[in-house]
């Protein structure tokens, strides 16, 4: 499994699985797949509310010998709700999944919200059926709770979640420990180049959550359109005889950002880890830039009676 080293010092496989949406009755047959195929690198987060069956997943995979913990990198995310007590929340998410260190931990969203219970991860509305954001807590404050668990031992990294460049330039200037990543939506239909290229400067690593474009899910929740659909990505696909996923995922790689895909179905999975296999040539990076639209299709917003990227 190819490997990036974090301003941390530690390795970070640039291909990783993302758990969000995946139903609680199939995670533990795909989490054990996926370390049987090569998966090195799982995203979890405490808002999935699976961290518990993600946890009975990796306890097997440890005591059956399938494989050891420190093979394993494994991250989670401290939901909004839970911003004033972040060290309480990095506590529970670790007795969840059984473990006693995360090697990474991002705050899910630049934004708390009104705390109802440590790790119930709520997003409570207020009358006005709006969205009920916390003013009493500045991100700041948020990232000294995050600076604490690594202090504590509890986490090896840090990083943010959902920051646009404004809030990780500010984050960048008042942190102690540096964000070791931030994860956003990028792929070729919201590529991001400004912020991909301000994370790679300052040394913080790029990881593309959403690199599909959310595929037929985000279609269903969201309705939004999927860049699996673009004709231009469909004809680079055939050229190298790859499915369209594995072009946005090979292309996600070579500007240098990791890549989190979500699947359940073993093939894809599969395929997921070829994208390492080959490589785009520069005129099909280019043209691959050249289809951007600037197009988000993660709207979570929409439940929340607001717009957070307003």
């Amino acid at each position: 499994m190819s490997t990036v080293t974090l301003n941390s010092g530690y390795e970070m496989p640039v291909i990783g699985l993302g758990l969000w949406r995946l139903e609680k009755d199939e995670l533990k047959e795909v989490i054990l797949n996926a370390i049987k195929i090569g998966y090195r690198h799982f995203d979890c987060a405490a808002h999935y509310k699976s961290e518990a069956d993600v946890g009975e997943a990796f306890t097997e995979a440890f005591t059956t010998g399938l494989i050891k913990r420190e093979e394993l990198f494994i991250t989670t995310k401290i939901w909004n709700s839970d911003h004033g007590h972040v060290v309480e929340a990095c506590k529970n998410s670790l007795e969840k999944l059984q473990l006693d260190y995360l090697d990474l931990y991002l705050v899910h969203y630049p934004m708390p919200t009104r705390h109802n219970a440590i790790g119930k991860t709520a997003s409570l509305l207020g009358e006005d059926k709006v969205l009920d954001i916390d003013v009493t807590i500045s991100l700041q404050q948020t990232w000294e709770g995050m600076e604490k668990t690594v202090s504590l031992g509890l986490v090896r990294s840090i990083g943010l979640s959902n920051y646009d460049l404004f809030l990780t330039r500010d984050c960048l200037a008042y942190s102690k420990i540096k964000p070791a990543v931030s994860q956003f939506e990028t792929h070729p239909y919201f590529q991001r180049d400004s912020l991909v290229k301000f994370c790679i400067k300052h040394g913080v690593l790029p990881t593309a959550h959403t690199p599909l474009g959310g595929a037929a899910a985000n279609k269903d929740m969201f309705g939004s359109v999927s860049p699996l659909d673009d004709p231009i990505l469909n004809d680079v696909a055939k050229k190298y005889g790859k499915s369209v996923a594995q072009i946005c995922l090979r292309w996600g790689i070579q500007r240098k950002t990791a890549v989190i895909p979500k699947s359940s179905k073993i093939q894809r999975l599969k395929e997921n880890l070829e994208v390492l296999e080959f490589k785009l040539s520069d005129e099909d990076m280019q043209l691959i830039y050249n289809i951007d639209r600037k197009y988000r299709t993660s709207l979570p917003s929409k439940t929340w009676g607001l717009d957070v990227y307003a």
